[in-house]
């Protein structure tokens, strides 16, 4: 766990010397050789921590020197932070007399930028980042000193990554029967009790059922094989499924049970009107009403809903799903309604890992390692997820020895693990190379049963630095998350489906694999930084020390930035209310993630603030009422997603934009007053995805983007006002949608279509979905006829390439009373 920081510092650490040497320039003068001694000292280290995470299970003490090395090294990561930002700091000062400064092309890797001609005037901050790199290595020679005393074991081989194919997914509600083992005779008494007569509640028509037992032992696989039972199919009038978690809201609880019976979500967040409207749609209907996984013990929050739901029909049930039976206690089910979810038998646990374990290998393979995987499954002590995790695991191992060693190690016999499943996950968990280590926990940030999005987390990765700096980090994070997934870390996969591209988009993390995560990160931040900050909670401060995140979602009238909370890199206050961006901001200078969607500001030149945020890599303000984009936004030239959608009142976007060099994506969908694009933006060399739907004041694009050979994403474009069909010749990444609108005009239609045939749509051969529009500027008379004509010879030119999707193929027949005639291809 620690080596997962450590392993980040030391690449980081090593870039700064390799620069050093390359640039012949001092880059942090005066602590050449502190630098020099971290990186050889933390590369040494790295040796003895698997022994030393091993012995720190049972051993207080050295648990303690782990966690003191965890944090002096996350505390050396701030500080290479501070840096990065003084350099980006001092560049943009510098070139700050320059009406149009174009950054250089070099590339930027960790947190020292090698610039030859790069020197710092301002002498006091690098002497204070100096001095801070002094007391860094000081505490960190004290504990490498300590060491000694504990007699750990070298042991230089790194961790492997798995290169394997993904294993099954499981849905939220619906299951494979064929992937269940075990669970027959508690799925029959559990139907028969659903379906039958009885129950604590059945006097008021409806009762309450319950299935408790520890994380990953099964219950929500058996509430789902009660759930899709024929029996109890054809037994209830609505089937309702509701995953509750923690905290539980009751306000968002209820709206899920309306919708999901059939009704609409209410338009208000009252209890009590929320409760009339759920009470009005299940009246006098037999209802099953699954809540799986209810952590509360407050019947305050449960009470007001059961009351609610006893106007249900006769016969109605609720399932309840629970880890405590303190909770199935207290939401009404009698001692002889609470089902206790046992471990499944040896045979069953065996079955279930052999079927995972021995996917792909031959007969021959499996009579090989039999015995020896018997003998693991013992480990399993019944769990399910256990011996699902642990097949995954044996699956890609082809040796003996291999499977030996799981059976022998160590980790199987530390007792004090926060719980007995962690040490099976341990296992999977410590065959992630460093950097797979860190993205797995970081995931720990959301809360439990959150969906996340791929594409988010990905994102999210790249801002903590865990994707490196290199320009394929989108490529590289789908690689990641897909090794994750194939560990069985993840589960409800939703697929989404591309026109002939199938991938995942979303996935959730099971509550037993959530805790593992939050264990792997119990220590870090224990040795919280000082702060006399009395708004900002404890909890709040360690949240931000441990995964450099926050996250807030309740609305902020005031925020509040103390000292505490200064090492934050991913900061979202999307809805939060807020009328202006906090002054405080710039104090977060480390920050390289901003969401601050969906706020209404108030205040122009609001964004000047957060232009000073030089480290920032992804900037999200969609739907918050801006006006214009400040000058400064080109200071922000780190940047990689700008994201402007839904401000409907913003003109123009400002030429300092295009020294925006790294920017990869840009979304300005329905800013619906924008009329241009800048004109440098030949300049975003890097641009690969252009949202620009619901932009129909667009007067003209600019010629420069004909050289934006990487773009990927283009929605929208049109020979409009001197733009030309022709500037999409070398476009040839394009994918997805393209909508062409065409302007035609009185006279000579020849040059409409040369510039059409000059666009080369046959080249663009990952188009698949193609609209044209023509807009006429003339019609009527003779001129019908003419441009009717001039349409046939303009899709002749276009030439789409022949492998367009024929079931995208839609022709529609020219209508001279529309001035917008839609052309699917």
């Amino acid at each position: 766990m620690v080596d997962a920081i450590v392993s980040v510092v030391v690449e980081r650490l090593a870039a700064t010397l390799e620069e050093e040497i390359r640039n012949e320039v001092n880059l942090v003068r005066g602590v050449e050789n502190e630098i020099r001694s971290l990186s050889e000292d933390l590369k040494k280290v790295r040796y003895v921590l698997e022994d030393a995470e091993k012995k720190g299970y049972k051993d207080k003490s050295v648990k303690g020197w782990l966690t003191r090395l965890e944090n002096t090294t996350y505390e050396m990561d701030d500080v290479l932070d501070e840096w990065n930002y003084s350099v980006l700091k001092f560049r943009i000062e510098q070139s700050s007399d320059h009406a149009d400064v174009v950054p250089p092309k070099k590339k930027v890797w960790s947190s020292f930028v090698p610039y030859p001609c790069l020197c710092f005037k301002k002498v006091v901050t690098r002497h204070a980042i100096a001095l801070k790199i002094e007391q860094v290595k000081t505490r960190l020679d004290l504990i490498l000193a300590e060491q000694v005393r504990f007699g750990f074991h070298e042991i230089k081989s790194q961790p492997n990554e798995p290169s394997h194919q993904s294993s099954r997914v499981q849905t939220t509600s619906l299951i494979d029967l064929e992937e269940v083992c075990g669970r027959k005779f508690e799925s029959e008494n559990l139907v028969s009790k659903l379906v039958g007569g009885g129950g604590s509640g059945e006097e008021l028509g409806v009762s309450v059922l319950s299935i408790v037992g520890t994380g990953g032992l099964g219950k929500t696989t058996l509430a789902k094989l009660a759930y899709n039972d024929s029996r109890v199919m054809s037994c209830f009038q609505l089937r309702i499924w509701i995953c509750v978690s923690d905290p539980f809201d009751e306000v968002g609880i209820a709206n899920e049970i309306i919708v999901g019976a059939g009704g609409s979500k209410p338009n208000t967040n009252q209890f009590e009107r929320v409760l009339k409207c759920l009470n009005k749609t299940i009246f006098g209907k037999k209802f099953l009403l699954v809540l799986d996984d209810v952590w509360t013990e407050d019947s305050t929050k449960w009470e007001p809903l059961r009351i609610c739901l006893k106007g249900g029909g006769l016969g109605s049930r609720i399932l309840v799903t629970t880890r405590n039976e303190r909770v199935a206690l207290m939401m009404s089910s009698g001692k002889n309604d609470i089902h206790h979810l046992g471990h499944l038998s040896h045979e069953e646990c065996w079955l279930l890992l052999s079927r995972i374990a021995f996917s792909g290998k031959s007969e021959k393979e499996r009579e090989k390692f039999q015995n020896i995987g018997r003998k693991i499954v013992n480990k399993c002590k019944g769990l399910p997820l256990a011996a699902k995790t642990l097949g995954s695991l044996l699956q890609f191992k082809n040796s003996v020895e291999a499977w030996d060693n799981v059976l022998n190690s160590e980790i199987w016999e530390l007792e004090e693990v926060e719980d007995d499943l962690f040490r099976h996950l341990l296992l999977s968990y410590k065959e992630l190379s460093p950097t797979l280590q860190r993205c797995f926990s970081n995931c720990a940030v959301f809360p439990k049963d959150t969906e996340i999005s791929v594409e988010g987390i990905i994102r999210r990765w790249l801002a903590m630095g865990y994707l490196g700096y290199s320009s394929d980090w989108e490529v590289r994070g789908r690689e990641y998350f897909d090794k994750l997934a194939m560990r069985s870390l993840f589960q409800d996969f939703s697929r989404t489906s591309n026109f002939d591209e199938e991938s995942i988009a979303s996935f959730k993390m099971h509550d037993i694999i959530h805790d593992f995560a939050q264990f792997l990160r119990k220590s870090v931040g224990s040795r919280m930084r000082e702060t006399n900050c009395q708004a900002c909670s404890p909890l709040l401060v360690s949240q931000v020390e441990k995964y450099r995140s926050l996250f807030l979602t309740r609305e902020l009238y005031d925020p509040h930035f103390c000292d505490g909370l200064t090492s934050v890199r991913l900061l979202s206050l999307a809805n939060c209310g807020l009328r202006g961006i906090p002054e405080e901001i710039e104090k977060l200078i480390h920050l390289r993630w901003l969401d601050l969607s969906w706020n209404n500001f108030m205040v122009e030149g609001d964004l000047k603030s957060i232009c000073k945020l030089y480290c920032l890599q992804f900037l999200l303000v969609p739907g918050c009422n801006l006006k214009e984009i400040p000058l400064e936004i080109g200071n922000l030239i780190q940047l990689k997603e700008l994201d402007l959608s839904y401000n409907e009142l913003i003109e123009e976007l400002p030429e300092s934009m295009c020294n925006l060099r790294e920017l990869e994506s840009l979304n300005i969908n329905s800013c619906t007053a924008l009329v241009r694009l800048p004109q440098g933006i030949h300049r975003l060399v890097n641009l690969k995805h252009l949202y620009n739907e619901y932009t129909e004041f667009f007067k003209q694009y600019p010629q420069g983007l004909a050289q934006l050979t990487s773009l990927v994403t283009l929605e929208n474009f049109g020979n409009q006002d001197g733009s030309k069909l022709g500037w999409l010749k070398n476009l040839n990444r394009l994918s997805k949608s393209l909508e062409l609108t065409i302007e035609l005009s009185s006279g000579d239609d020849s040059s409409v279509v040369e510039d059409a045939r000059e666009a080369e749509l046959r080249n663009k051969k990952r188009i698949r979905n193609l609209e044209i529009f023509f807009n006429e500027s003339t019609m009527g008379g003779e001129e019908v006829v003419k441009e009717a004509s001039a349409w046939n010879d303009i899709l002749d030119a276009l030439e789409p390439h022949p492998n367009l999707p024929t079931s995208e193929m839609d022709s529609i027949a020219p209508q001279p009373t529309h001035m917008y005639l839609p052309l699917r291809l």
